[in-house]
């Protein structure tokens, strides 16, 4: 996305970064429309009803689903390295590039805070953790997002090969002194708002969490058990957090640095253009580890998909029984009968 036209003496080619872009965002493409197609029928058909967990997942699938279908537009310009598609999908494309990876940190931010208040404090948070505040919270994400994704992706514009006028190139033209006057202070916003201090709540969050694990008298209601479930849960989100987000964002930070001439010299533009793709392919994965949060976040979300499970499983054994003229019909109930009850979706 910042790649900029290099020095004289400081050229060196990254051209390796089109096909990696071209073969890890195709499998993006196909493993993250898959799963949050799955996330929206889960989320719009099967639960019936919605708490503040549930919300800042429903939002987080919305930005992840822009993102998803947006990526054929990536895909064909890294393999044809030609932009086809118009200034205006330039810049949308950008848009929802940053607006899923700082809306993805704020709302598995907004998630962990919720666990936290909901395992730390259950009694006093009460008044907190409510559905008004999970959607004002929600609102309020998407302003940040959009007031630091929006520049960022009108300030891109498309621009010509030197050696070749018809070649339009996208994700890849800032210039130094766009860097060194808006860009660096989109860059300076976006990380001190959607990384560094989400990075501290979702730290400062599981450790308390995991403290609060640790005492004795936490959790009697549910004993190990839940206690297990809880801690899997806290060691999954935070995982896939540093994992996805860490590795880019820090890089980013370098690479504005370089940029905007505060860190001089090849070697380190060399190291920051060399490490950006490969940070970039790994936090655009996002979209697909965000549905493992849903599934271990939500206890609702997992009997939901046990209950379709089962229902499969007896729909199956029904339509085999049926067609078997030696079943009895009363086996043929007693299948049935277990879906019945099984319709409710609970909290």
């Amino acid at each position: 996305m910042f790649n900029n036209t290099l020095q004289i003496s400081c050229k060196k080619s990254d051209d390796f970064k089109y096909p990696l872009y071209s073969t890890v965002f195709s499998l993006v493409f196909v493993v993250g429309l898959c799963f949050n197609m799955v996330a929206v029928y889960i989320f719009g058909c099967t639960l019936k009803l919605r708490n503040e967990t549930t919300t800042y997942m429903i939002n987080l699938v919305v930005s992840d689903s822009l993102f998803v279908l947006s990526l054929p537009f990536r895909i064909v310009y890294f393999i044809k390295r030609d932009w086809m598609f118009g200034r205006f999908l330039c810049k949308i494309s950008v848009v929802l590039f940053y607006t899923n990876m700082y809306g993805s940190i704020l709302f598995l931010s907004c998630i962990s805070v919720d666990r936290f208040l909901a395992i730390v404090y259950p009694f006093r948070s009460q008044t907190i953790r409510t559905k008004r505040n999970a959607k004002l919270a929600c609102c309020t994400v998407w302003v940040l997002v959009l007031c630091a994704s929006v520049p960022a992706g009108f300030l891109l514009d498309i621009t010509s090969n030197s050696t070749n006028a018809s070649t339009q190139f996208c994700f890849e033209n800032y210039s130094k002194t766009q860097w060194q006057s808006a860009v660096s202070r989109v860059v300076v916003f976006m990380e001190t708002v959607g990384f560094i201090i989400p990075l501290m709540i979702n730290v400062f969050c599981s450790v308390m969490v995991l403290r609060t694990l640790r005492k004795s008298q936490t959790i009697s209601r549910g004993g190990s058990l839940n206690k297990e479930k809880i801690l899997r849960m806290v060691i999954v989100h935070l995982v896939i957090f540093c994992f996805c987000f860490i590795p880019y964002n820090i890089n980013l930070i370098f690479y504005s640095l370089v940029r905007s001439n505060v860190l001089k010299g090849c070697d380190a533009e060399y190291v920051v253009r060399t490490i950006y793709p490969i940070a970039l392919c790994i936090a655009v994965t996002n979209c697909c580890f965000d549905p493992v949060i849903y599934y271990f976040t939500s206890e609702t979300i997992q009997s939901s998909i046990r209950r379709k499970s089962t229902a499969w499983q007896n729909g199956s054994k029904l339509y085999s029984s049926q067609n078997s003229p030696s079943t009895p019909k009363s086996m043929i109930l007693r299948t049935l009968r277990p879906t019945e009850f099984d319709n409710e979706s609970t909290i």
